[in-house]
């Protein structure tokens, strides 16, 4: 694996031409540094652990496969948040689909929407499902395109302008969806509180 030369990292752009000559320790060294974010956007766009954990892992083979066409013109974080994104809004969809041929609406498959597992008080634990739970299903009420630029924001923590890139949309776009959604989720919120009561 490429290491760091006294304390300095190795830019991605540097492990990028490295991993496109065949090292494949370079390659390996870029997916670690970004498939903690990969796996934040695809288990909130899929609200699945193991869908999101397959949805990363096809991300990387096609990243890997397509190497020599990542241009440089953004970030390989970028680049790779793209491949990750395009392939949970295809899995949304093929979902979507089964659903529409074979389930009455909103119900959704056994298992989904549980937070990934982790050590926690278990009255903890119990608040944070049922929160995630509820966040959840707000999301599920937004449109996949509405979703997806909301989650690339607000849970990879992407500028405008780097959404932009991923979804090759005008920034202005990115706007108007990141407010519509947080405004939607406000109100769904809202009602969720309401009707809970």
């Amino acid at each position: 694996m490429p290491e760091a030369i006294i304390g300095v990292l190795i830019s991605d752009e540097t492990l990028v031409g490295l991993a496109r000559g065949g090292d494949r320790s370079a390659f390996e060294e870029l997916f670690r540094r970004h498939r903690g974010i990969a796996y934040r956007v695809a288990y909130r766009m899929l609200g699945h652990e193991h869908d999101a954990l397959d949805a990363v892992q096809e991300g990387l083979m096609k990243a890997w496969a397509h190497l020599d066409d990542f241009d440089g013109r953004s970030s390989f974080r970028t680049w790779l948040l793209r491949i990750v994104t395009n392939i949970t809004i295809d899995s949304v969809r093929k979902r979507k689909r089964r659903s529409d041929s074979g389930r009455e609406s909103g119900e959704t498959p056994a298992g989904y929407h549980t937070e990934p597992a982790a050590e926690h008080d278990p009255a903890r634990e119990l608040s944070r499902q049922d929160l995630r739970r509820t966040l959840d299903a707000a999301l599920n009420r937004l449109s996949a395109t509405t979703r997806t630029t909301f989650v690339l924001n607000a849970e990879a923590g992407l500028s405008y302008k780097e959404i932009a890139e991923i979804q090759g949309i005008p920034i202005g776009t990115v706007m108007s969806r990141i407010f519509d959604a947080r405004h939607k989720l406000q109100s769904f919120l809202k009602w969720e509180r309401v009707d809970g009561l």
